[in-house]
């Protein structure tokens, strides 16, 4: 039974492994530990599924399952503690820091959107699913995912806005 269950069990989860923690930081706002944890609570779950979702889709039951999980988790009040790194040099011109600057400005700012509003966003533009799985993935009709991935873009479009307001 063992050896049945773990046939191609390992080959998912070495391909897949990068792009699921991905995909958890994206929905976890930017929390690599709290993603990482999501990752392979997930990957428990589907252990146990394997022999049922081998044949069929097991990167979709993942997703489902890291996205029930996130909002499970976002829904609690206290995570543990929150690092906070700020850098004292500005990023120089052609520097790679200034791309991570950005990824880090945007998982911030994904952060800040409602955890239906970020697994929306998220599934849909990065993941580049269709509305109809995204609705799936959150047990909601195709209506309101369009809705809330809309409202998340608008949201992370104002967050990411580089206006400048005059001073006084």
């Amino acid at each position: 039974m063992e050896r049945f269950r773990a046939d191609g069990f390992d080959e998912f989860v070495a391909a897949r492994w990068s792009a699921l923690l991905h995909v958890a930081r994206l929905l976890t706002g930017g929390d690599r530990q709290r993603a990482e944890d999501l990752v392979q609570e997930a990957l428990v779950k589907l252990w146990f599924a394997w022999p049922k979702v081998a044949e069929q889709a097991p990167e979709a039951y993942v997703r489902k399952v890291l996205v029930r999980m996130a909002a499970r988790s976002a829904r609690r009040r206290w995570w543990g503690e929150r690092p906070v790194e700020e850098l004292p040099d500005r990023p120089e011109p052609g520097d790679v820091s200034a791309a991570v600057a950005e990824r880090s400005r945007l998982e911030a700012a994904l952060a800040v959107l409602s955890p239906r509003q970020r697994v929306a966003v998220v599934l849909r533009y990065y993941e580049d699913l269709p509305e109809t799985q995204v609705a799936q993935a959150l047990g909601c009709p195709v209506g309101t995912a369009r809705s809330h991935a809309s409202r998340g873009v608008a949201r992370l479009r104002q967050l990411l806005s580089d206006t400048v307001s005059p001073v006084g």
